[in-house]
């Protein structure tokens, strides 16, 4: 039973994987939180798809993946503030039409005959491939981003259930709402290297809704969403390794089994 626990972890290799996994899963819980309670689940969604131009470009170019993901993140985030401006079609469709052209454009590059092999990483992601230089990076952001959050505790909570009251205690609902986003931009770009643009957005949303499920007071809300975060990093680097499946992907559908599960329990205070 213990050789069974231990083995996926038993060389470096595994090692690093695991402790990528566990850094972004603390992150990524409590953040989905945020992102649950400001309603902001489709922006997780479109940062994380429309950078993919972005990664795309930083692989064929031979430059680190995360300088074209922070540029990819760029492009995505200014061409969803130019489709929001549209009234004559909607802010909706705008950004889906913005994010639907840059998902696009990162398939073609994708495609080009000069693109590098195993480009699919950057798809679905390899916690597999992590080295000690991203780990370092890995534990530096997150640091910042939870300490961030840390920092916000007030006026996030005001703005997601108060808005007035937000106001009132002099925190502006749209730089609070810009401050969540640039903390989504952040972590997107920590988690991808792991989990590829097209997964990373499960674990972000999908623990914090089973935690918000499990229980109704944000403190436990967040402790929850960041364990399940956690835990579904691991069982998803388990289930890899006994079933012969890719890593990415196996998290992120640990992930949504956290939220399926949570469905199946009465709710708690």
């Amino acid at each position: 039973m213990v050789d069974a626990l231990t083995e996926p972890f038993a060389h470096t290799i595994g090692q690093r994987a695991l402790l990528e996994v566990v850094l972004i899963g603390a992150v990524a819980g409590p953040l989905g939180v945020w992102v649950v309670l400001h309603r902001q689940s489709y922006a997780a969604e479109s940062l994380a798809h429309a950078m993919l131009p972005g990664l795309v470009a930083a692989a064929l170019l031979g430059v680190p993946l995360a300088l074209g993901a922070a540029g990819g993140l760029l492009l995505a985030a200014l061409a969803i503030a130019a489709a929001q401006r549209q009234r004559a079609v909607g802010p909706d469709v705008g950004v889906a039409v913005a994010v639907t052209v840059l998902l696009g454009l990162g398939a073609v590059l994708a495609l080009a005959p000069d693109a590098p092999p195993r480009l699919g990483e950057l798809l679905f992601g390899d916690p597999l491939s992590v080295s000690p230089d991203d780990l370092v990076l890995s534990g530096t952001g997150a640091a910042v981003v939870l300490a961030a959050m840390a920092a916000l505790h007030r006026p996030l909570t005001a703005a997601a259930f108060d808005p007035q009251l937000a106001a009132t205690l002099g925190s502006s609902a749209r730089a609070t709402e810009l401050a969540l986003l640039l903390l989504l931009a952040a972590t997107t770009l920590l988690a991808v290297q792991a989990l590829g643009n097209l997964l990373v957005v499960a674990l972000i949303v999908a623990p914090a809704a089973a935690a918000l499920r499990l229980t109704s007071r944000l403190g436990p809300a967040l402790a929850v969403a960041a364990a399940l975060g956690v835990l579904a990093g691991a069982a998803g680097l388990y289930a890899s390794h006994y079933l012969d499946i890719a890593a990415g992907a196996a998290i992120a559908l640990a992930a949504l089994a956290t939220f399926l599960l949570a469905q199946l329990t009465p709710r708690r205070a």
